[in-house]
């Protein structure tokens, strides 16, 4: 398998045209490595060759950098509990020793960018010397890896310093920030900006009148950092005390990635290149040697990337796109998905029980798409997007439409009606979605002729910013109305999981679990801050309280009232369930109403209701934060862990993809179901029984973690052999 075409032209300039078969979009694969290697070979020995063009042969772009998805394979040497650091780390300097190779080479090499150019292909571009890219906004540059729990490890942390110096470099490292074409010309990233096509032909017109320039400036003498480095300048000096403390800020000391980045930046830029990148290749081994990195690469590439492509699509069955959305209900959920459906290309009847409510809900859309003029939107194609959307309060508009989402009240016998008066235009054969968040989707299909037809179309809010929508399948959804929704979930660019029926799902039932044990704690008497901080730390985007606050403590009140009114006797009362109830007597309902477990004053910051230590008085003794975090954490981990063993939830990757793109569960685990793994199923199982005996039964182990404990198995283990039957 070639994975680069070589051609020398009669001028003695070499192109090498990438084009890795099998896959959309080039990667860095062994295959790929041997054959650069070959390459760089003959481009530094062969006379007849005075210089070098790296171009892509496949229209997607240049190159997405690593195979991630077997990236771990490649790297990790095969160990029985003791990793062979000495040969990881080897391993890990293939690519940067590579780089170097191709930079020494002593002929000078240019890369000609057309499309996207990000990760190690990236890393590739800045080992040339001179980067030619298409002056197309929507080309994309940059070094991401710190999204995915790694960091540049070929060479990208210490050429980009070098570049654009130490600051700009590690302000667009550490946020995975990438580059458009003119942004990185302005900060010298790039050398130069062609129009599209012209990449390879500008490339060898600078070859031929700079056949000498094969030396980087770095290793030229005299050379210094734009900006400065060194511990004895005082710009490199406050750079890293302020990216330092920034950096604990923002990952709460939970990742590794950006810790061992700014290290390799540090040290490596004081050292000549040939030292820098061995330093760089001991932290990226370092990193690759913690089940982190392979967690998270997993859950937020592989995994997410399969579900996108539609890893639980039912197979066979044609592909069938929404053309015309009935969208019921124009309140905030439901304008949401009208702007993004209209943004899709998808026309919508935004239905509404008043033509006001139904025009609000399409200026919602306007203000919405108005933000981005300028940013990709253009007058014209805002007005264009924006006449797709068809306001009204007529059921009779809802003639042609091929897919139906309903986002009314959450009130079963409200769904009921809407439903059927959907029914009795468009008739049964057409698939319904419902976006109900916590009502039983079997349940509510009774009042659709074909329960077949109907299933759970769970999007978040603000749905235009959320990536995950949760596709609830009933006891008797079908397989087209799957294929259907998860077509429809592609088309508007989300990320989709797949569950089964239950009463809130996965997603709202374990999100709803760190709010409670948050109460839970309240009620004891822990303080309000102490477990606000804590779940932070742990890694959630804000505390149990502030998050209740923002999705309403009315709304929680009235999800645990309907769900008392239906399960009755059967229904277990918390102290959780007296605190909302407190709360919402006090008319303390969340930010909708300015109070909650937070104050919000009008054109003030927000801050915690000094109310809360009277109506729930302080404990003589507070626990430590560790206790605090173990509980937060593991209250989450157990309702995954049930979702699982009750069949809610049939594949580990949808349930650890829907708990970091639901509800923010803590990134850097790689997901509830990933970190369960990480920690041992059997000390999970302990952790709980301890808990149990503390706490009461809402921590009590299920009966499949015992067993997979007793056999020790793991879920992606269980997943694994499940696949391979």
């Amino acid at each position: 398998m070639t994975t680069i075409a070589f051609d020398i032209d009669a001028d003695g300039i070499a192109t090498l045209t990438i084009d890795v078969p099998g896959q959309s979009m080039n990667v860095i694969g062994p295959e790929f490595l041997a054959d650069l290697s070959a390459a760089i070979d003959r481009i530094g020995s062969e006379e007849a060759i005075k210089g070098a063009v790296i171009c892509s042969g496949k229209a997607s772009g240049f190159m997405g950098g690593m195979d991630l998805k077997n990236m771990e394979t490649m790297l990790i040497p095969a160990h029985d509990g003791k990793l062979d650091m000495a040969t990881l780390f080897d391993r890990v300097f293939v690519l940067n020793a590579l780089f170097r190779r191709l930079e020494t080479c002593g002929k000078p090499v240019v890369c000609a960018i057309e499309g996207t150019c990000v990760g190690g292909g990236f890393e590739l571009a800045l080992a040339c010397h001179r980067r030619i890219v298409a002056d197309n906004p929507k080309v994309q540059l940059g070094l991401p890896e710190i999204l995915v729990g790694l960091f540049p490890g070929g060479g990208g942390s210490q050429r980009l310093p070098r570049i654009t110096g130490v600051q700009t470099a590690l302000m667009y490292m550490l946020q995975g920030k990438l580059f458009r074409p003119q942004e990185a010309l302005g900060l010298k990233v790039v050398d130069e900006l062609v129009p599209s096509g012209n990449t390879v032909a500008a490339a060898k017109t600078w070859l031929k009148a700079n056949p000498a320039a094969s030396v980087q400036p770095w290793d030229q003498k005299g050379y210094r950092f734009p900006g400065g480095a060194g511990g004895f300048n005082p710009n490199f000096v406050q750079t890293f005390i302020g990216a330092t403390a920034m950096t604990m800020k923002q990952t709460q000391r939970n990742l590794n990635g950006p810790l061992a980045l700014l290290s390799a930046v540090y040290e490596g830029a004081t050292l000549p290149m040939d030292r820098a990148i061995r330093v760089e290749s001991k932290y990226f081994a370092k990193i690759m040697a913690d089940p982190q990195a392979s967690n998270m690469v997993r859950t937020l590439f592989v995994s997410k990337q399969a579900a996108e492509r539609g890893a639980r699509r039912p197979k066979d069955l044609p592909k069938a796109p929404t053309a015309k959305l009935a969208m019921l209900g124009a309140g905030m959920m439901g304008a949401g998905v009208a702007t993004v459906s209209a943004q899709a290309g998808i026309d919508v009847v935004l239905l509404d029980r008043d033509q006001a409510y139904a025009e609000k809900g399409k200026e919602h859309a306007r203000s919405v798409l108005s933000k981005r003029l300028g940013k990709g939107m253009t007058p014209e194609k805002l007005e264009e997007t924006l006449a797709r959307i068809t306001p009204t309060t007529d059921f009779a508009q809802l003639e042609g439409c091929d897919f139906v989402i309903e986002a009314v009240f959450e009130d079963t016998a409200i769904k009921a009606e809407v439903t059927k008066k959907v029914e009795a235009v468009l008739g049964a054969d057409t698939i319904f979605g419902s976006n109900t968040s916590t009502l039983p989707i079997t349940g509510l299909a009774k009042a659709w002729s074909k329960p077949e037809n109907f299933i759970g179309v769970h999007f978040f809010s603000p749905v235009e910013k959320m990536p995950l929508v949760e596709i609830i399948v009933g006891e008797k959804t079908g397989p087209e109305a799957i294929a259907k929704a998860l077509d429809y979930v592609a088309q508007i660019k989300k990320t989709p999981i797949v569950v089964n029926d239950s009463r809130g799902f996965y997603t709202s039932r374990c999100f709803g679990t760190y709010v409670q044990e948050g109460a839970e704690l309240l009620a004891e008497g822990v303080g309000a801050a102490l477990i606000e901080n804590v779940g932070k730390q742990l890694g959630m985007p804000v505390g149990p309280l502030a998050v209740s606050d923002e999705v309403s403590i009315e709304l929680g009140y009235k999800v645990m009232t309907a769900a008392k009114k239906e399960l009755g006797d059967a229904y277990v009362d918390s102290a959780a369930d007296a605190v909302m109830t407190k709360m919402v007597e006090m008319d303390r309902l969340g930010r909708k109403n300015g109070k909650g477990y937070y104050d919000y004053p009008e054109g003030g910051k927000k801050a915690l209701w000094p109310g809360l230590a009277d109506s729930f008085p302080l404990a003589a003794v507070q626990p430590s934060p560790e206790v605090v975090r173990e509980r937060l954490l593991y209250r989450q981990l157990i309702e995954c862990a049930r979702c699982f063993a009750e069949g809610v939830l049939e594949t580990p990757e949808d349930g650890d993809i829907g708990a970091i793109f639901g509800w923010g569960f803590a990134p850097w685990t790689g997901g509830p179901f990933s970190h369960m793994d990480t920690v041992g199923i059997a000390t999970v199982v302990a952790t709980l029984d301890r808990l149990t005996a503390e706490h009461g039964a809402r921590f009590a182990p299920t009966e499949q973690l015992r067993d997979m404990a007793a056999r020790g198995a793991t879920f992606y283990g269980k997943a694994a052999a499940k696949e391979a039957a």
